[in-house]
Formats: structure tokens, sequence, C-alpha cells
């Protein structure tokens, strides 16, 4: 009986630590995970190095229209593939992955816009995007996909502090339409 007990226990913590193992630490190597941010889908998924899937969360955006960003101010949020640039707990937002955009691809994108006048030539490409929680208390934002960021992308507080902890400054994000 103690044999099946100990068994048991065995099993039971090898199960739980494989299963959790994604959660644990923040040590990890900027090569180890990448996130993938559907705008269509309000979706952010979290996949290991092998293309194995991790986790995937709800999130909301600045603008109900979900095109690229154009402009500073327009509350949209940028298409591309962008890296976690700093990390830090935030004290209206929980925690904050701050992006670095823009990089030489927003840039690109932006002066193409300005040259082909569908933005104005003294128009900013603005900047501070990132990934971050809600409002404390407010998690029901996301439920709700209201649309109240400035061009960020937000996420529950219990998820954007699973984030914080999982994924390292170097992380690819990519976001896509």
């Amino acid at each position: 009986m103690k044999y099946w007990r100990n068994l048991y226990l065995i099993v039971f913590l090898a199960v739980l630590s494989i299963s959790s193992v994604a959660f644990i630490g923040t040590g990890g190597n900027k090569n180890d995970y990448y996130v993938i941010i559907k705008k269509s889908d309000y979706s952010l998924t979290v996949y290991n190095r092998n293309h194995v899937w991790i986790a995937k969360y709800p999130v909301v955006f600045g603008s109900k229209d979900l095109g690229d960003k154009m402009v500073a101010g327009d509350r949209k949020t940028p298409e591309g593939i962008f890296h976690i640039c700093s990390k830090k707990v935030h004290s209206k937002w929980c925690r904050f992955l701050a992006l670095d955009y823009p990089n030489a691809e927003s840039y690109a994108k932006f002066n193409e816009r300005k040259a082909k006048g569908v933005i104005s030539p003294h128009a900013n490409i603005g900047g501070g995007i990132g990934i971050h929680g809600t409002w404390p208390h407010e998690d029901f934002a996301v439920d709700g996909y209201q649309a109240w960021t400035e061009g960020c992308i937000s996420t529950k507080n219990e998820y954007i502090i699973e984030l914080y902890n999982l994924l390292p400054v170097g992380t690819t994000v990519i976001i896509e339409p």
C-alpha cells in the first residue's frame, strides 16, 4: 500500500512539473518562446522554440478598427515583427512588456506611406507600444472586447503576470491582422 501511494505521488509530481514548467521563473533564453498576436481573433498565443503551442490568451486593442497603426495617436496596434525590449511592474496595468516599436520595418512602412501621400508629411510614427494588463479590477474589459488602449495589447492581469514571468526580454512578438 505504501509503495503504491509513493508511486502515485511521484507520478503526480512528475506530471505536475511537466505541465507547469512553462510558467516557472524568468531566466529563459529569448529564443525559448515566441508570441503570435492575431488581431482578428483577439488572441495572443505563446509557442515554444519547437513550435509547440504553450498557451493562448484573450486580448484587446486600442481601436475597433483593427487595421495597421498609421500615425501617433490613432490608437491602432502596429503589425509586424517586434521583440520585447523591457519588462516592468506597472502601477496602472499590473505588468508591462515593452515592444521595440517603432523598429526598422515600422519606419519603412511609415516612410512609404508618407511618400505615397497616405499620411501627412508632418505625421509622427508614435511609440510606447507594449503588452499589459488592465486597470485593477477591470478584467471585464477583455471579456467584453472593449477597445480601450492607446494602441497597446491588453489582457487580463492574471495572464499578464504569467506572460511576464515566462517571456524574457528579446522574445519575438509577431502581430498579425
